[in-house]
């Protein structure tokens, strides 16, 4: 910490945290030496934009059996480090409603065809794992998170294929479907969950047949909420409960928020709209972004899933996350025409680009995948293999906190529920920022630099403060009260 007189003799502390190739861990900085190069931030309190919702990751079936295959001091340890207040402190989640591919097999909560009524409704599946890290996360947060959930598909006996993956939601189950999303608020309410919000379907385009999914056309989901869910969570006394429309990836937007605010009527049960990044392992797609904040500027606009994907995660070794050598599915097969969007990346660019520039487009929530894989990227009954901010290796008891953990605190721990996005510019082409200002009135920067050059910076704001250098390859996290 260290301390500057502003110009009406007020004091402001300032403090730094730095995520780095060479080794800081949202470590604080004390001690800063000048660069060769400068740039500058220029903070503006004044030009207002979104409220933030929330930062955070997703609870899975995956993460929680590897959790209860830990001691009971690693099991801990990873829920503080998420949770607690010396934590990132997330405060915004995720799980899935019945199977996903993280899960360990597949399951549904209504496995009685044709039962209408859901008589037989039951999320038994859960009480081993789920619901158990859930709970235990609650009694660390102590300002709470919300949580949205979401189904990978409808129960197969709704569907005209009746399979887990693929297929629609026959017309004559419109009914049923919404009546499960009423008996899954009240079960997970009976477990002591109070779930904020929910997606009508995880990626209604589908995932290529591969896991589990329902196919959904924009006036097909708009139909159903309006017509069906919207109504039912209306008449069981889920009133208050937020429906995010979509939930898959951001270059589609326009077609789905042009649909799911057609009109009042049809816009009415939206809360908002959520999305994905898996359309380009760099590209955030800034246009799609602002057109869908236009479009319903008091709506959310909530980033609900993102993960370094199609990659076996490197066991303690924090250099990889920083080099260009990840790559996601669509290295492999991505139409040609699209393939230039993904190229090989650094996983921690990925992240950091991500988030800022999804702040600075209007998003309000950023919520990450798995909270915890294993060695190989799992578990996951599809062989879906991915990276997550944690690894463990469940049969030596042991616990890796990558980079990518470092790089989602920088922003879940600072920037906090009912913050501001303000007003950030920086004159630099490559090196990023954002800012925030939290309600106890505190201003939060992040400042990304993927380059190879260390730079002082200037941020003027009512004064100029100089002390501040970024090393190369380096997630800062610029802390100032005043």
């Amino acid at each position: 910490m260290f301390f500057i007189q502003c110009s009406k003799g007020k004091e402001m502390t300032i403090d730094v945290y730095e995520t780095s190739e060479e080794g800081n861990a949202l470590t604080l900085i004390q001690d800063f030496k000048p660069a060769d190069k400068s740039l500058t931030i220029q903070v503006n309190p004044e030009k207002q934009f979104q409220k933030i919702t929330g930062f955070g990751g997703s609870f899975t079936e995956a993460s929680a059996f590897l959790l209860n295959k830990l001691s009971p001091a690693n099991r801990k340890k990873i829920l503080d480090a998420y949770f607690s207040d010396e934590g990132a402190r997330y405060s915004l989640t995720r799980t899935h409603i019945a199977s996903c591919d993280f899960s360990l097999s597949n399951y549904t909560y209504a496995k009685v065809e044709n039962d209408l009524e859901l008589k037989h409704f039951s999320i038994e599946n859960d009480k081993d794992d789920l619901i158990p890290m859930i709970l235990d996360a609650q009694k660390i947060s102590k300002e709470g998170f919300k949580i949205i959930a979401s189904p990978w598909t409808a129960p197969p006996w709704m569907k005209d294929n009746k399979s887990f993956v693929g297929g629609k939601l026959l017309p004559e189950f419109n009914d049923a479907f919404a009546l499960y999303f009423s008996k899954y608020l009240s079960a997970y309410k009976k477990e002591g969950i109070n779930v904020w919000g929910i997606t009508v379907i995880n990626e209604p385009h589908g995932n290529g047949n591969n896991w589990e999914s329902t196919l959904f056309s924009p006036k097909e989901m708009t139909d159903f909420v309006q017509d069906y869910l919207g109504p039912k969570l209306e008449k069981d006394g889920w009133g208050d409960l937020n429906i995010f429309g979509y939930d898959q990836n951001r270059a589609g937007l326009k077609e789905w928020v042009d649909e799911m605010y057609r009109d009042e009527k049809s816009s009415k049960y939206f809360a908002g709209v959520a999305i994905h990044w898996y359309e380009s392992t760099y590209d955030y797609f800034p246009d799609a972004l602002q057109y869908a904040h236009k479009k319903a500027p008091e709506k959310y606009l909530i980033e609900t899933e993102g993960c370094v994907d199609s990659e076996v995660p490197k066991w303690k070794d924090d250099k990889w996350y920083w080099q260009k050598e990840a790559t996601d599915w669509g290295w492999d097969w991505a139409s040609e025409k699209d393939r230039h969007l993904h190229p090989k990346y650094a996983p921690v660019n990925r992240y950091a680009t991500d988030i800022i520039g999804c702040l600075n487009n209007y998003v309000d929530g950023w919520i990450d995948w798995n909270m915890v894989l294993d060695t190989q990227g799992g578990p996951n009954w599809f062989k879906n293999w991915c990276v997550a901010p944690v690894i463990v290796n469940p049969d030596k008891d042991e616990v890796y906190f990558t980079p990518l953990y470092y790089v989602m605190a920088h922003f879940s721990k600072f920037m906090r529920p009912g913050a501001v996005k303000i007003g950030c510019e920086i004159n630099h082409k490559e090196v990023m920022a954002t800012a925030v200002q939290n309600p106890d009135g505190s201003i939060v920067i992040a400042l990304f630099n993927p380059t190879d050059d260390k730079f002082s910076i200037s941020v003027n704001l009512k004064t100029e403060v100089k002390q501040i250098t970024i090393d190369s390859k380096a997630l800062q996290t610029i802390v100032i009260k005043q």
